[in-house]
């Protein structure tokens, strides 16, 4: 019997969760360096750990608003070569979820919620698993933003 390790998050009402091998920390949105012209689900830049990273607002992936307050939090999470922080309404826990619990989705056969890998239904909740590398690949805009952010640590070393 395996496990699943996931950080918990909140959106909206609904909880969802990445695996914790692509999770680098989770931080209070601290500051947020705004940058104009970038897809509207792009908060900005913030520095993690000396890094320029960009802010993915998931409350605006999802729903098209902005969600925000005091338990909002940043995941920092990196896949294949690219560091990126999702903002996220709360983060709530680390979990372990038995493989045989999770359950997968029909919908990530649709094209706009491929990032949706499964779902794990425990007793008293529901929790939507969430793949960062394919999240990040069906971002309208995001090779650009990618590629700028190569460009800013190519700057950041030369000016070094």
């Amino acid at each position: 019997m395996t496990n699943s390790k996931v950080v918990v998050f909140r959106c909206g009402q609904e909880e969802y969760a990445v695996s914790v091998d692509h999770v680098i920390s989770i931080e209070k949105i601290e500051t947020t360096n705004r940058i104009p012209h970038l897809p509207d689900y792009v908060d900005g830049l913030t520095k993690n750990r000396g890094e320029l990273v960009p802010i993915l607002d998931f409350e605006r992936i999802l729903y098209g608003r902005s969600g925000g307050g005091d338990l909002s939090r940043l995941l920092v999470l990196h896949v294949d070569d690219f560091t990126f922080a999702l903002k996220v309404l709360e983060a709530k826990e680390i979990l372990d979820i038995p493989t045989e619990q999770l359950n997968q989705v029909g919908l990530v056969n649709y094209a706009r919620t491929r990032y949706f890998t499964a779902v794990a239904n425990l007793d008293e909740r529901m929790i939507t698993l969430v793949s960062p590398s394919v999240l990040v690949d069906s971002l309208e805009g995001i090779k650009e933003i990618k590629q700028y952010m190569v460009d800013l640590k190519n700057k950041e070393a030369e000016a070094e």
